[in-house]
């Protein structure tokens, strides 16, 4: 379950229209399981983060027809831009968009509404990818402003504790004259042994490899500590293959990702491949948002903000190396990231937000395959609660639920 619920949103949608209330999006299905969902959706509030949002929807997932119920909106809740399970799926934590704070929510099992637990002190300035680690004791988080990596308790109920570790990144910052001033993780991410933790730095064109100490809950470098990327690359986040010894590190500056090769015992990466996520006829501007490999570890997914698509790309099993599919065109997608809402066989869902055109898309994955076939979109809250900003995701198993349904057949998307 961990791995389905890993990734985060950075979007932002408004407009509230009631025709998309519980039942309006119905056609985007799940059929590799009977267990309802619960969807948390933070937002940017704040005018400085030109923010639509509110603070945390939250949602029940019909898995039989995808329909999206509200159930709730917490409010008074500043910038909640990345959220993260606990193991138990029984907390939420939230990162708070330029905030030096972490809050704590405490999820009630039988409705899935949530109510505040505490908040953190970060050690640093604007929050951005957290992470629980496997013995569910520790929280880890990315300060993006402050170029530093924080690792704060968690107590018995949930809640957080202070400050175990705040670990400092060096290096030499890239090339590009704004956007690489100083040190700037943006994502902490577990591999699938959960024993390392790879951070890349946006600003220091490095992308960083810890493990934790769970006996005191410091972060230990790996040996090397890190490994640089391509200048002006602008490593923003990674994914790992499920199976294979591979990670993916998107490249948010050059719009490309990097393949390394995961040494699974020492933490190495190894560089093998990079490629463009944009075609060869492209000369706009763009930058990426997000990378997610498929459950079924043949297909890598990244998004384009200024060329406005979602790249597809297959893996090669043995050797790691991704190959250009086609792309999605996703000029009313484009601004937003995608999350894997479902599959475990490959079957799945990709979600989309924007906050240029306000809306949020799902797109179906139909069985591993490179066609992406647009589902649904909605403008505004399902429900008509609130402001729907499309920040962060996380989805929650609930509840039995026998009602199944077929894959959709609509395809106004399709990769070339």
């Amino acid at each position: 379950m961990r791995d389905m619920t890993r990734r985060s949103f950075l979007g932002g949608a408004a407009g509230v229209v009631a025709a998309t209330a519980a039942g309006g999006c119905a056609t985007m299905a799940n059929p590799s399981s009977s267990m309802s969902k619960f969807a948390y959706v933070g937002s940017y509030t704040s005018k400085e983060r030109k923010g639509h949002g509110e603070g945390i929807n939250v949602y029940k997932i019909d898995p039989g027809t995808g329909n999206w119920t509200h159930l709730q909106l917490l409010k008074e809740v500043v910038n909640p831009s990345f959220l993260a399970l606990d193991q138990r799926e029984r907390v939420l934590y939230s990162a708070h968009g330029e905030g030096d704070e972490a809050t704590a929510f405490q999820i009630d099992t039988p409705s899935g509404r949530l109510s505040v637990l505490n908040r953190q002190s970060t050690g640093g300035k604007n929050g951005v990818s957290l992470a629980v680690d496997p013995t569910n004791r520790f929280l880890v988080l990315a300060n993006y402003s402050s170029g530093t990596v924080a690792v704060l308790a968690i107590n018995p109920d949930g809640s957080l504790g202070k400050l175990s570790d705040l670990v400092t990144l060096s290096g030499t910052p890239g090339p590009h004259p704004t956007q690489q001033m100083s040190s700037q993780p943006h994502d902490v991410a577990f591999d699938p042994s959960e024993r390392f933790i790879v951070v890349p730095d946006k600003g220091l064109d490095r992308v960083f490899v810890f493990t934790l100490d769970t006996a005191s809950g410091r972060l230990v470098a790996t040996a090397p500590p890190s490994v640089a990327s391509r200048p002006g690359a602008g490593p923003r986040h990674v994914d790992f293959h499920p199976r294979r010894p591979y990670a993916y590190v998107l490249n948010e500056l050059d719009s490309t990702i990097t393949t390394y090769g995961f040494d699974a015992g020492r933490g190495e990466l190894r560089p093998l491949q990079v490629i463009t996520t944009l075609p060869p006829a492209f000369t706009g501007t763009s930058a990426t948002s997000e990378i997610e490999v498929a459950p079924s570890g043949r297909f890598v997914y990244a998004s384009n903000r200024g060329h406005d698509s979602l790249a597809i790309f297959s893996i090669d099993e043995f050797t790691g190396l991704a190959r250009t599919r086609g792309d999605v065109d996703a000029n009313r997608a484009a601004s937003g990231v995608m999350l894997r809402v479902s599959g475990e066989t490959g079957t799945g869902g990709l979600a989309v937000t924007n906050n240029e055109w306000k809306t949020m898309s799902y797109s179906f994955d139909v069985r591993g395959k490179e066609s992406v076939e647009l589902v649904c979109e909605f403008r505004g809250t399902p429900g008509g609660v609130g402001e729907f900003d499309g920040a962060s995701l996380r989805l929650v198993k609930k509840e039995s639920d026998k009602t199944a349904s077929k894959a959709p057949k609509a395809g106004q998307f399709q990769a070339p």
